[in-house]
């Protein structure tokens, strides 16, 4: 049976503040524990809620997660790497233009003082 659970709903409340406080500031954190039943899991599903799931619907959960995520990369990859072609050539024009702006103003303050 699947339940959705609310993180918000656990009795764990005060303790998970304290961990998510401590993730933040430490930006990860290691927390020893030990399963009490081995054949079912509270999965992540985002957003804050969790569903009971056996060990073995679990793993399938998350690698079917990362075979989407891989696919959706994979997709993004050539939009990433025209933006950032992009940004380095309008990057470079911007540094041609200060080099061409300090040239001139270092040219107009000696005619000035001249």
């Amino acid at each position: 049976m699947v339940q959705l659970v609310n993180i918000m709903e656990l009795s764990l409340l005060p303790q998970l503040k304290l961990l998510k406080n401590q993730l933040h500031q430490e930006g990860f954190m290691y927390v020893p524990g030990k399963l009490h039943d081995v054949e079912h899991a509270l999965t992540d599903v985002g957003t804050g809620y969790y569903v009971e799931k056996s060990a073995d619907d679990t793993k399938d959960f998350f690698k079917g997660k990362t075979v989407s995520l891989t696919k959706q990369m994979e997709k993004n990859q050539p939009t990433v790497q025209e933006k950032h072609a992009m940004k380095q050539a309008i990057m470079g024009m911007m540094s041609q233009k200060f080099q061409q702006l300090t040239v001139l103003g270092v040219s107009q303050t000696a005619t000035a003082k001249a």
